[in-house]
C-alpha cells in the first residue's frame, strides 16, 4: 500500500506537469494524431496515380496513336505533354515536368507492316525512385502490348489460329499472387511502418524531455522525495501517465486503419493490443536509458531523435535489411522499430503465431527493461547533477 500510494501522488505530480506544459499535449496526441491523418490521406489511393509523361510521336500514325491512347488509358500515368523533338522532351524531363517520355520514331507504322522490326524508346528519370519506376512499368507494357498485336495482325493473315496465337505471343503464362496486400497498395505497408516510427520518436524524445526537465528546474528531489528515494517507484509513478497516453493513441491509430480504412491483417486483435503494449514501453524504456547515459536534456533528446529518425531507414521497410551490408544488418538489431516491424509483419499482417518472431518479442522486452541499466545514475543526476545548458 505504501509504493500504490507513492505512485498515485507521482502520477498526481505528472498530471499537473502535463496541464502546465503544453509541449506534453501536443507531442503526445496533437502531433501524433496529425501525422496519422497526414500519411493516411497522403497516400489514400494506395499507389501514385495519373504521373505526367510525355510523347514524342514522329510517326503520327493510326499505330502510333493507339499506342499513345493506351499508356494514357494506364492508371499510373497520363499524357500530359506531346513534344515535337527529342531535346524539348529530355529538357522537360530535367524541368521536372514529366517523369518519363515515349519516342515513337518516324516510319514505325510502315517498318511494323514490312516486319523489319522498328524500335520505340522510352526514358524515364530515376530522381524519383517511385515514380521513376511506375513509369518505367507503363511505357515497357506499352511497347510489349504493341509488338504483341502487330504479331496478332500478322499471324492471323497467315492463317494461324487463336490457340496458336496465343502460344506463339505468350508462350509462358505467369500466375502472380500478391500474398496479404494484393492491391500493392503503398498505404498500406509504409503507413504501418512511419506511422509508428513518428510515435516511437515522440515517445523516446518525450521520456528523455521529463527527466531533463526535472534536471533543468531542479525539481528532481522534489520528485525523489514524493518516492521516499526510491528511484523505481519514482519512474513508474511518472512514466505511468505516459504509458497510457500514448497507448490511447496507440490504439486509436490501430482501430482507424484496421476498422476505418479497413487494412489487410490476418492477426487477432489480441496480437495488435500485444505489439502497442510493447512499442510504447519500448520506446519509453528507450528514452530513459538515452538520459541515463548522458544526464543532460540537450544529449538525451538528440541521441533519442538520431536514434528514432535512423530507425526508419533501418527498420527495413522502404530497404530490406538482408540487402544491406553485413556490418548495417548487424546495426539495425539496436533499433526498436525494427523488432516492432518484424512483430507487425509476422503477428499482424501475416497472422503467424508469435513463436515465429520470438527473438523479436524478446528484444523489445530487452528495450524496457534498459533503464534497469541506468537507475542509479538517473537518481544521482537528480541529486547532484547541476543543469548546464
Amino acid at each position: 500500500m505504501k509504493y500504490i500510494r507513492q505512485i498515485w501522488h507521482i502520477v498526481l505530480r505528472e498530471l499537473d506537469i502535463l496541464r502546465k506544459n503544453r509541449i506534453y499535449g501536443f507531442c503526445m496526441v496533437v502531433f501524433p494524431l496529425m501525422t496519422v491523418l497526414f500519411f493516411t490521406t497522403m497516400l489514400a489511393d494506395g499507389l501514385p496515380q495519373d504521373l505526367p509523361v510525355g510523347v514524342v510521336d514522329l510517326d503520327d500514325s493510326h499505330t502510333s496513336r493507339a499506342l499513345i491512347r493506351n499508356l494514357d488509358a494506364m492508371q499510373s500515368s497520363r499524357v500530359a505533354y506531346h513534344f515535337a523533338s527529342v531535346s524539348e522532351a529530355r529538357c522537360a524531363m530535367q524541368e521536372n515536368k514529366v517523369y518519363a517520355y515515349l519516342y515513337i520514331p518516324e516510319g514505325m507504322a510502315a517498318k511494323l507492316l514490312a516486319g523489319r522490326r522498328p524500335k520505340i524508346s522510352y526514358y524515364y528519370t530515376m530522381t524519383c525512385m517511385t515514380a521513376g519506376s511506375m513509369a518505367m512499368k507503363d511505357l515497357k507494357t506499352i511497347g510489349t502490348l504493341g509488338s504483341a498485336a502487330v504479331g496478332q495482325s500478322i499471324l492471323s493473315a497467315k492463317g494461324a489460329t487463336p490457340a496458336q496465337i496465343k502460344a506463339a505471343l505468350q508462350p509462358v503464362t505467369i500466375d502472380a499472387h500478391q500474398i496479404a496486400n494484393p492491391e500493392g497498395s503503398y498505404n498500406v505497408y509504409l503507413t504501418t511502418a512511419l506511422v509508428p516510427g513518428i510515435m516511437m520518436l515522440f515517445m523516446a524524445l518525450l521520456s528523455s524531455y521529463s527527466l531533463g526537465m526535472e534536471l533543468k528546474f531542479d525539481t528532481g528531489k522534489e520528485w525523489l522525495a514524493k518516492a521516499d528515494g526510491n528511484i523505481v517507484v519514482a519512474i513508474i509513478g511518472k512514466y505511468l501517465v505516459h504509458t497510457l497516453v500514448f497507448l490511447v493513441v496507440v490504439f486509436l491509430f490501430q482501430y482507424y486503419i484496421y476498422n476505418v480504412l479497413e487494412f489487410p491483417r490476418l492477426g487477432n486483435v489480441w496480437s495488435i493490443v500485444r505489439l502497442c503494449v510493447l512499442q510504447v514501453i519500448a520506446s519509453l524504456g528507450f528514452g530513459i536509458f538515452a538520459f541515463g547515459l548522458m544526464p543532460s536534456l540537450r544529449m538525451s533528446m538528440s541521441i533519442s531523435s538520431l536514434w528514432s529518425v535512423l530507425s526508419i531507414s533501418m527498420c527495413g521497410s522502404a530497404f530490406p535489411v538482408m540487402g544491406m551490408d553485413p556490418p548495417l544488418q548487424a546495426l539495425s538489431w539496436l533499433f526498436p522499430l525494427r523488432h516492432y516491424f518484424m512483430l507487425y509483419q509476422v503477428t499482424v499482417f501475416n497472422g503467424y503465431p508469435v513463436i515465429d518472431a520470438w527473438f523479436h518479442l524478446v528484444a523489445l522486452v530487452g528495450f524496457t527493461l534498459l533503464p534497469w541499466f541506468v537507475l542509479r545514475k538517473v537518481k544521482n543526476a537528480m541529486l547532484n547533477y547541476v543543469y548546464i545548458p
